[in-house]
């Protein structure tokens, strides 16, 4: 067939080339704000590479006339082969053919990009497997929306989507937003909808409009878009640190004898505090520590504290040469909560704000009442948190040497079922860390389940000797069982141990301040977890608590970013000194304490990530959802008797599928040839021909050939006929991104591909 009127062969090539760039270029503005995340330079060149050569691919297969399906799978192809070249070549024969080998570097690449980005610090360096996980994610980002753009025609389906996108890195850091990324990304999708629009138009309606029409909308929509950016959305109301001061509810103090369980029962709960960290991940808050046991209670450690006032400074975090240390500082407000503790990310080694009287233990780096008061404190703690790599603490030991004997004191008739298990679970284990990486491994395993009730129903509601062999038998119990048994079983191992009492992190909130996501914290996320001495790091937390979330693990030397510190005579190795918890502590994910299923509240992180995903997911489905909806309308007025409408159906099932639908054909025509070129019924159409020549051109008055619900019924079996003739892949681009929703009969680029390929 021949090209639509008015469209020249200039025009295709034109837009043909300027669509993959526009692609290109919106494609890599929307990663910009990712390199605030993981710096650039292992990863964008090759990302780079890879748009081009996947979009130059699909540019030459379509000028060669191939159709959509083999024009993706031609990109794909592209991908996959850069992709093994650039990560997989070693495992590869011929270096792109893959392997066995290959499969299983791919799987770890992967299982390793994920723990980097778990455990890293933004900003991240990205080693191969992050860079590989970017760098093979962007390139397949990239092919759908040069689908979309070029072969569906919906580039402002493809704009939101980049939009998405780039607003991930926002809300994985919250940081202000990254003006220059947002004017380029905004800048080449409106590029994109100009090229598409004005490709649609033929020649004199494009000389009409250009220098006013569209250049002018766009021109506006930028301009609108950059003042809401840059004016409007820094004059609205900010987050506030801190919420107004409220009364003290009943329930609402810390427990520090481990019976926490009517606590987490209670089915009311308040908002404890809020506070926003500058830590990568929201910090645990210890109130306390318990290390005394004597075979029924743990005890709250009586240490000696020294009074804490504005020039008072706690002692610096001690830990061996190698380990590098990172500061952060937690800003806290509490808002319901009367305790003679102050909750306390771990290791502090500072504290400012407080009113009234406080004093702090240095063994345990916590802050006691001396008279103040916890209720309406707001305070900033200042950490030190070391970062040692997995290959390190794997040579250190957790030792009792030079700390006091309670630490490591087990009680007389311990039930053997403690130690059995300790050493059953451990055997093979080279190291301690290891050892105790088994142990979190195995209470968090499918055989342990949290539960609130079990302990009260069986009878072993307690923190008990007794209590901790009955939990071990049955596996099912809260956050105190867990972390009993496990400090229990480190003794048993010859390992010092303690529990501390605080609260979990919290869930996110809406709010940011100075870049950082608020955390509520409520009265049902008290919390207990252990903790093991190690000797030359000090004390490291652990998260046995089934369904808690992501438990403690190092990260390997490979995510960690930027060099060791330099702390001089800072950095010697004092072994009785309390050093702080893992690198980085679990991630607040999973339920609170007091549901069924764990001891956490929503995870700060996930939460976002989650509906971005859920946003993206409806946003891919709305092209779909809206033309059904549009198709009920019409066939609802064509039982009214609305030929027209009928037809209309008719020609938006051709549209979706590529089947040209030019201005210059009569309804006669089009039938003929969607009868004879697309297996359309041909009486159904015969009898929606008629109608529609009769409403156009017979005088008012004249009775319809059919009945209503026959127009109906003959619309929706064409339309449902020439879906199922089409090619499998053909009908999901029908269903998935149809074009009718942007095309309409007689456009000049409806169904051009289909067309030149007839």
């Amino acid at each position: 067939m021949s090209p639509d009127p008015g469209v020249t062969a200039r025009d295709r090539t034109a837009v043909a080339v300027l669509l993959p760039l526009g692609v290109a270029a919106a494609v890599v503005a929307a990663l910009l704000p990712l390199t605030r995340v993981v710096l650039p330079g292992q990863w964008m060149p090759g990302t780079v590479v890879l748009i081009v050569a996947a979009l130059a691919s699909g540019y030459l297969a379509r000028r060669a006339g191939l159709a959509a399906l083999a024009v993706t799978l031609i990109e794909t192809g592209v991908w996959a082969v850069l992709v093994m070249l650039f990560f997989l070549r070693d495992t590869a024969l011929l270096w792109v053919i893959p392997t066995t080998e290959t499969v299983d570097e791919l799987f770890r690449l992967l299982a390793t990009a994920a723990e980097e980005i778990t455990y890293g610090a933004a900003p991240l360096r990205a080693g191969s497997p992050l860079a590989f996980l970017i760098v093979a994610s962007v390139g397949l980002l990239a092919i759908v929306v040069d689908h979309v753009v070029v072969t569906a025609r919906m580039p402002l389906l493809a704009g939101v989507a980049l939009i998405a996108v780039s607003l991930i890195p926002s809300i994985v850091v919250p940081d202000e937003i990254d003006v220059v990324a947002f004017v380029l990304l905004s800048a080449s999708i409106l590029f994109l909808m100009r090229v598409d629009t004005l490709s649609r138009q033929a020649p004199k309606a494009r000389a009409a409009t250009r220098g006013a029409g569209v250049p002018a909308t766009a021109a506006g929509i930028g301009v609108v878009a950059v003042v809401v950016t840059l004016v409007v959305a820094p004059s609205l109301p900010q987050p506030l640190a801190r919420s107004a001061p409220g009364g003290v509810n009943v329930g609402s103090g810390i427990d520090a004898t481990l019976q926490l369980g009517d606590d987490l029962r209670r089915p009311r709960e308040v908002e404890v505090l809020r506070m926003y960290s500058t830590s990568p991940l929201p910090p645990y808050l210890r109130a306390t520590t318990l290390s005394t046991f004597d075979g029924a209670v743990w005890l709250p450690d009586e240490d000696e504290a020294e009074v804490l006032d504005d020039q008072t400074e706690m002692e610096s975090v001690s830990v061996a040469s190698e380990i590098r240390l990172e500061e952060y500082t937690t800003d806290v407000s509490i808002q319901n909560l009367a305790s003679t503790w102050l909750p306390m990310p771990f290791p502090a080694v500072g504290v400012t704000g407080l009113d009234g009287d406080w004093s702090t233990v240095a063994d345990n780096r916590t802050v006691i009442s001396d008279g103040g008061r916890t209720q309406d404190q707001e305070y900033e703690v200042l950490t030190q948190v070391p970062r040692p790599t997995r290959e390190q603490i794997r040579t250190y030991d957790a030792s009792p040497s030079g700390l006091r004997p309670e630490l490591t004191q087990l009680p007389e008739g311990l039930p053997d079922i403690v130690g059995d298990l300790a050493r059953e679970v451990t055997a093979g284990t080279s190291n301690d860390y290891d050892a105790l990486i088994a142990l979190q491994a195995w209470f968090r395993g499918s055989e342990f389940r949290y539960s609130l009730d079990a302990p009260v129903d069986d009878g072993f509601d307690g923190t008990g000797a007794e209590a901790v062999a009955q939990f071990l038998e049955q596996k099912e119990g809260y956050c105190v069982h867990y972390a009993g048994a496990f400090a229990l079983m480190a003794r048993v191992l010859d390992m010092p141990s303690r529990i501390v009492v605080g609260y979990l992190p919290g869930t996110s909130t809406t709010d940011a301040i100075e870049g950082q996501t608020v955390y509520s914290v409520s009265s049902s996320q008290l919390h207990a977890w252990p903790e093991i001495h190690f000797e030359g790091l000090g004390w490291i937390s652990f998260e046995p608590t089934n369904s808690l979330g992501t438990p403690t693990n190092f990260s390997a030397a490979t995510s960690l970013t930027g060099p060791a510190a330099d702390r001089g005579d800072a950095a010697q190795t004092d072994d009785a000194d309390p050093t702080p918890t893992p690198t980085l502590l679990p991630e607040e994910t999973g339920p609170q304490e007091g549901q069924a299923l764990g001891d956490r509240g929503e995870s700060g992180g996930a939460v976002p990530v989650v509906g971005v995903v859920t946003a993206l997911l409806l946003l891919l489905a709305a092209p779909g959802l809206l033309r059904a909806a549009r198709t009920r309308r019409l066939l609802g007025a064509a039982r009214a008797g609305d030929a027209v409408a009928a037809w209309s159906v008719v020609q938006d099932a051709a549209i979706d599928l590529g089947i040209p639908v030019p201005a210059g054909d009569t309804p006669r025509t089009l039938a003929a040839r969607l009868v004879e070129d697309h297996g359309a019924p041909s009486a159904a159409l015969a009898v929606l021909v008629e109608a529609v020549e009769r409403a156009s051109y017979a005088p008012s008055g004249t009775v319809a050939s059919a009945a209503p619900e026959t127009l109906a019924d003959a619309a929706a079996a064409s339309a449902s006929e020439l879906l199922r003739s089409a090619p499998i892949a053909r009908r999901i681009l029908a269903v998935a991104t149809p074009r009718s929703l942007v095309m309409r009969p007689g456009s000049a680029f409806a169904g051009a591909g289909a067309r030149a390929r007839t």
